[in-house]
């Protein structure tokens, strides 16, 4: 006998309708390969109709219906809809004999089914979508190895189907990783676009090499922190993992030692974005101006993000104001600071000397994109 699913009645149907939509096979296109397993269960059986079925709301619709020219029929009457509320293989040798059937219509009325066998086709969580079951008009009584292929078969159609979502999700999150880099890529020029009008005002008296120069500088950098964008597949970001990859490139670059502390946490990529401007400019500045190691930390405190760049050597003035400062790197921390809705401040790093920069910054800021900013 059949052993019945926990069944919690309405609330476990709606969970199994869920399931039928999450794999959106329902009324596509006849397919070959469900087809052909259709009719090896057919010729299996030596029966004249096999079906692949899926169980709706209010009827049962056929995938494939090999030997039966009808592509759905409703629920009521429907022996898959009690096919279903099985975890094995649901058999029917005699259907006008058996008492779970002898009253449907399908048996009693003019289509004469006799002989009734479907193996459930159950997802990787347990619900059962339809069935693949083979029908006769004469009694008949399978052998073991009968049944078991009808279910080895079922876990086949299951597998089809499988992978078809798989193929889906994939799809989908390769268009939506595309549409990602597409902004991404147009936020990168708009930076490069932003930092040169910028570097054009305050040229002041420097000749032309020397602008190109930095505005090549400028270029590498935006074009550094997109390229460690792409080690990332989300698109929200490790922010800590970002900054090491990032340091790494600037230690090489700037052949100085950066050590990266703190705590993991994930901001939206447009976000670590800008984050990853600041974080350049102020490492840069801390090896222009300052000596030995490089110190960058960053961690979420009480739901604001805080990142902090420090370098040894002789402190800042206690006149220093970033906002008044006159450089293009420091102009381009405090216009980004502004954007992120952030705070700078600079500070001695200990009492021997040293400078560190501290920004601060929410977690919700305005600049990111509105998917983002709401997570």
């Amino acid at each position: 006998m059949p052993v019945p699913i926990d069944v919690a009645g309405e609330g476990r149907e709606a969970l199994r309708l869920d399931a039928v939509r999450r794999y959106d096979i329902l009324d596509t296109p006849p397919d070959g390969s469900f087809d052909r397993l259709a009719a090896i269960a057919a010729r299996r059986f030596r029966t004249p109709i096999a079906i692949i079925s899926i169980v709706d709301n209010d009827r049962i619709w056929f995938k494939s219906h090999h030997g039966l020219d009808v592509s759905e029929i409703d629920r009521a009457p429907g022996l898959c809809a009690s096919a279903i509320l099985s975890t094995e293989t649901y058999v029917l040798t005699d259907a006008k004999l058996d008492p779970r059937s002898l009253a449907n219509p399908l048996v009693a009325g003019e289509f004469g089914l006799r002989f009734y066998a479907a193996a459930p086709l159950t997802t990787h969580d347990g619900f059962n979508l339809g069935t693949l079951c083979v029908i006769d008009f004469e009694p008949r009584e399978p052998d073991e190895g009968a049944v078991n292929d009808l279910t080895d078969l079922a876990s086949v159609v299951m597998d089809q189907m499988e992978l078809r979502r798989a193929s889906r999700q994939a799809a989908a999150h390769a268009d939506l990783m595309s549409r990602e880099i597409d902004h991404r890529v147009a936020n990168s020029l708009q930076f490069v676009s932003s930092l040169l009008v910028m570097q054009s005002r305050a040229s002041g008296s420097m000749d032309a090499p020397e602008q190109l120069r930095i505005a090549a500088n400028r270029v590498a950098t935006v074009a550094r922190i997109h390229r460690n964008f792409y080690a990332e597949e989300g698109i929200e970001i490790e922010v800590l993992a970002f900054l090491r990859r990032l340091s790494a490139d600037l230690s090489d670059a700037l052949d100085r030692k950066i050590t990266v502390e703190g705590a993991e946490s994930l901001l939206p990529s447009g976000m670590v974005q800008s984050l990853g401007l600041v974080a350049n400019e102020l490492i840069t500045n801390a090896a222009k101006y300052g000596e030995g190691e490089i110190g960058v930390e960053y961690r979420l405190i009480n739901g604001v993000h805080d990142l902090c760049v420090s370098n040894d050597g002789p402190p800042l003035p206690d006149t220093f104001d970033p906002a008044a400062s006159t450089g293009l790197g420091m102009k381009v921390v405090v216009s980004l600071t502004a954007q992120m809705g952030g705070t700078l401040k600079c500070e001695q790093k200990n009492e021997d000397g040293g400078a560190r920069f501290r920004l601060t910054f929410p977690r919700l800021w305005q600049g990111s994109r509105g998917s983002d900013a709401g997570r």
